[in-house]
């Protein structure tokens, strides 16, 4: 069946605050210049903010360039930061509240706000479509449109009605169609999947870094009024992760919101040298700890949900551009790990990617040549001058630990402001860095207690995960043999643990002989995880039928 078609001057891919931002800037920057341009966001969530997920603190620079009068618009920015507490966790009892005067100048927060990333980017996407943006959630990109000279000229949004094995179900079957574009801006977040595509044919890393990454996952709250105080911001390094060590590094955050609401989560990096090691259950355990606890106790969680964070920065950016197009925002890897923000530095990259197509339409550009002028705006622009300072944070942590790279951090930040002479690499990609799981100590986990503490299963349920069961699986299988006869008896299958929703299982063959991999494709909330950790590099995530996936109320 022939695809039908749209086209557009401008596509782009995910309503995240990237995206948002870069559609925002289009449209308003053309209207000052009195030109015509018509844009488009699509979004695989059931609608924008639906896959949202952030600590979050925000940092308004960029907001403030885009809508100098975001106040008076209502932007859902209500809790200004009023204080910053960081604790260096020693043991499951005992921590350290860090003086100021010892904390890196990227974790003050002063002027900063608590938010929900998910409401502000529903806000934007209000101020996009009120500019003329044409948004259509619910739609997930599935490729690139690519022609015969290799030049993007849009994308294919997934079919839907198709069962799974592939076949078209009689009644519900709607081909995908081509959204055709002159130059295309993906913006679909950590590990995109269209994004790894591009800068595995376009060799857009050869020049970087590997990337890493971290997972996040965070719950929200309802406590103690007593126990409440809006503007706090809470910051935890070490237990339940190394204290001294590197083997496994992270740290957590709890964060008072408006309405009693505090909102608490666990960053783990994905380099963690464990098999045995479960992010989830690490979770678990640290509500436990008295400095957590005495804001949770009698309260009441309601929402859970987990991502994966870009957290290589400056070090790992790959080529920004090829014929037709750009990445953007986390699809490019702009978050600033130092601060633990990127919403700000995500949204200018947008921006800044908007300012270079306008030009170039202006100058006659009929689209798929290199946007040559968003590298050079970027190279020009405060997210380098920030993500290049910040440079050797998330190394100085992979290699000394938290304490030592702490340590190293704050000299770096504070004495050299980011500019010292010294340039530190991390040149070993996460997932390389498990160890056999004969080699590594076992963890026994406390059983959660369904109060501070829970299982995946419920844990899932708050984040209103839904797929379609009838429609191929998402996460491919390069292999399927591998689960079973390599990741088992070498790493003990690590999926069971790395996976904070429980997709992946090694169960009893059918037969009753031996072990089968089992994949829950409909638990899956979309974090990205097993696409960067599998050892084995096995597992390709891909985007299921549109509306698939969390329903993140206020993330």
């Amino acid at each position: 069946m022939e695809r039908e078609f749209m086209e557009f001057d401008v596509v782009i891919v995910g309503a995240g605050p990237s995206g948002l931002g870069a559609a925002c800037q289009l449209k308003k920057q053309a209207a000052e210049k009195g030109q015509e341009i018509s844009v488009c966001v699509v979004e695989k969530g059931s609608e924008v903010g639906a896959h949202i997920l952030s600590g979050a603190v925000i940092e308004a620079r960029a907001l403030t360039e885009l809508f100098p009068d975001w106040k008076e618009l209502g932007a859902p920015l209500n809790t200004e930061v009023t204080r910053d507490d960081i604790y260096f966790l020693t043991g499951p009892e005992k921590g350290n509240k860090l003086p100021n005067f010892l904390v890196p100048k990227t974790m003050h927060n002063e002027g900063n706000y608590i938010v929900s990333l998910g409401n502000v980017c529903r806000w934007m996407a209000q101020q996009a479509e009120n500019l003329g943006v044409e948004i259509y959630p619910g739609f997930a990109a599935q490729e690139a449109l690519i022609d015969e000279e290799g030049i993007v000229r849009g994308i294919v949004t997934g079919d839907l009605g198709v069962d799974r094995e592939g076949n078209p179900k009689e009644g519900f079957y709607t081909p995908g169609m081509e959204l055709r574009a002159k130059y295309t801006l993906f913006a679909e977040g950590c590990r995109g999947h269209i994004g790894k595509q591009l800068m595995a044919r376009y060799n857009l890393c050869d020049e970087s870094d590997p990337q890493h990454y971290g997972i996040g996952i965070k719950e929200i709250w309802d406590i103690d009024p007593a126990k409440h105080e809006q503007g706090l911001v809470v910051h935890t390094a070490g237990w339940p992760l190394d204290v001294m060590g590197n083997e496994n590094t992270g740290g957590s955050f709890l964060y008072h919101l408006e309405n009693n609401q505090v909102v608490v989560g666990l960053i783990v990096d994905l380099s963690y040298s464990n098999p045995h090691l479960s992010p989830f259950d690490e979770f678990q355990r640290y509500k436990h700890h008295p400095v957590i606890k005495q804001y949770l106790d009698g309260g009441k969680r309601v929402s859970y949900g987990a991502r994966a964070i870009c957290k290589g920065g400056y070090n790992a950016l790959p080529k920004m551009v090829f014929p037709g197009g750009a990445l953007i925002g986390c699809d490019l890897g702009t978050l600033n790990f130092a601060k633990i923000k990127g919403s700000h530095t995500a949204m200018k990259s947008g921006m800044l990617a908007a300012d270079a197509i306008l030009e170039a339409l202006a100058g006659g550009s009929e689209g798929g040549d290199l946007l040559n002028g968003y590298v050079e705006k970027f190279k020009g622009s405060w997210v380098y001058d920030e993500l290049y300072r910040s440079r050797n944070f998330g190394p100085a942590i992979h290699k000394f630990g938290a304490f030592f790279g702490g340590a190293f951090n704050f000299v770096d930040q504070n004495i050299f402001s980011g500019k010292s002479p010294v340039t530190l690499r991390d040149l070993t990609p996460d997932y390389a860095c498990m160890k056999k799981a004969d080699e590594a100590p076992k963890i026994e986990y406390p059983k959660p207690d369904g109060v501070l503490s829970f299982d995946k299963l419920s844990s899932v349920f708050l984040s209103n995960t839904n797929h379609e069961e009838d429609q191929p699986v998402h996460l491919k299988l390069k292999d399927p043999s591998i689960p079973i006869e390599k990741n088992l008896p070498l790493y003990d299958e690590p999926a069971q643990r790395y996976c904070p929703a429980g997709v992946y299982e090694v169960v009893d063959a059918d037969n009753g002989e031996g072990k089968r991999f089992q994949i829950n494709a409909q638990n899956c909330v979309h974090c990205k995880t097993c696409d960067i950790k599998d050892p084995s590099q096995n597992i390709n995530w891909v985007a299921p039928e549109g509306t698939g996936g969390p329903n993140y109320p206020n993330m």
